[in-house]
């Protein structure tokens, strides 16, 4: 994603879509997958620490 000319270019056309915006918004999307899956993955491990106030 960092390096540009890699991506800046018109073809090849998605449903219209000149390369240059559908590999954009491709990474958006598998970057919120990504995203997902830590999530559900660590949400569940325990954390060591106890919820509560200072005793």
């Amino acid at each position: 994603m960092v390096w540009v000319p890699f991506y800046n270019k018109i073809e090849p056309v998605l449903w219209g879509f000149p390369f240059f915006y559908w590999y954009q918004l491709l990474w958006v999307l598998i970057s919120a997958v990504i995203t997902a899956l830590v999530y559900k993955k660590t949400k569940a491990l325990p954390s060591g620490r106890k919820m509560g106030g200072a005793r």
